[in-house]
């Protein structure tokens, strides 16, 4: 729409996607670039010892990651492919590059590693797994990137920051934005980085640095005290229901909703008075308890001084959905009863 906009977010590749996506390129420079690097590529894969040179950059905690899940011609391919991106001059166009990178080993169907599945799951290692070329899905996956550049080149142009960051802790000035559009993790969140570090890792980040982000992500279930915090009595009560079925999840999920609060409480400190905050979440279903996820996050933004103007429910398209589907719709399993709608929660700084 042009408006200037600022995106902040903790997960890394998260940060890249969306960079990436808000930046324009000249699709012909793309194109070029592109086909530099497949045949640089090749031409690296087929030495054979060049690769290696780069997976030598890395320590031995990311070696043995690495080495579990790539089989070894994998990762010769996908190392040739990084250091053929390496020498693209141009940034904007490096960090595109990257992308379609991640995007050969982050797929539904594990991509070209060992994993069966690690788009929406926990990963498991498929020993007999024939993992395609990696050169040859990067190619697939550049001719869908393009396709993409040339339809940000007819957008309307705004500015676009993205910045790594806690929204918990934003990086804006008091009453300084105008509208605030996002979707918080859900309180039984999707893992996104135990899928995230298997690219993360090829493009330079310690698998255990990542390891340690991802507890500090909204709707991690690493432990922590939340003894002494106190919120409204209809969050509190979903708790106490949770804690009579698993005291563990019921400490992950007041942390959950501590974590919320202090997101919601810093969007009210950068939005502009009498400006909107759109912010969009579901139900959950935890051990059973189906947790109102969206008037509990209502009754938050009412207590920090936002006026809730409306809760909206949305179906989601069960064909659409990002989340993986059944053959058959019993609603019975745990995806089934969560991810089948979600609420438009529409805030106003009073």
């Amino acid at each position: 729409m042009g408006r200037n906009s600022i995106g902040v977010d903790l997960d890394p590749l998260a940060a890249l996607l969306c960079k990436v996506r808000t930046t324009k390129h000249d699709s012909e420079l793309v194109i070029e670039a592109g086909h530099r690097v497949v045949d640089k590529a090749r031409a690296l894969a087929e030495a054979g010892d060049c690769g290696q040179r780069l997976l030598d950059e890395y320590n031995e905690a990311t070696r043995k990651f690495i080495d579990y899940w790539f089989a070894r011609t994998t990762q010769l391919e996908l190392a040739a492919l990084l250091l053929a991106i390496r020498d693209e001059p141009d940034e904007g166009i490096r960090e595109l590059l990257q992308l379609v990178f991640s995007s050969v080993i982050i797929t539904k169907s594990g991509g070209v590693s060992l994993a069966r599945d690690l788009a929406h799951t926990r990963p498991h290692r498929v020993e007999d797994k024939t993992p395609k070329n990696a050169l040859v899905v990067f190619s697939s996956q550049l001719e869908r990137a393009i396709k993409a550049v040339r339809e940000i080149e007819l957008m309307p142009k705004g500015n676009a920051k993205v910045i790594p960051g806690d929204c918990r802790a934003l990086p804006i000035p008091s009453e300084s934005v105008d509208l605030i559009v996002t979707s918080p993790p859900y309180a039984n969140a999707l893992d996104y980085m135990r899928a995230h570090k298997f690219s993360l890792v090829w493009l330079g980040k310690d698998i255990k640095a990542l390891s340690s982000l991802r507890s500090q992500y909204i709707g991690s279930e690493k432990q922590c005290d939340v003894r002494g915090v106190e919120l409204p009595s209809d969050v509190e009560q979903a708790i106490y229901q949770l804690e009579e079925r698993d005291a563990r999840k019921a400490r992950v999920l007041k942390r959950y909703f501590r974590d919320v609060e202090l997101a919601l409480k810093e969007m009210h400190r950068v939005l502009k008075s009498e400006h909107a905050a759109i912010v969009v979440v579901g139900p959950s279903e935890m051990r059973g308890l189906r947790i109102e996820t969206h008037k509990h996050l209502a009754s938050i933004a009412s207590r920090l001084g936002f006026d809730v103007v409306n809760n909206v429910r949305r179906t989601l398209d069960r064909n659409r959905r990002m989340m993986p589907v059944g053959i058959v719709n019993n609603g019975k399993s745990v995806i089934e009863q969560r991810i089948h709608e979600e609420f438009v929660i529409g805030l106003t700084k009073i």
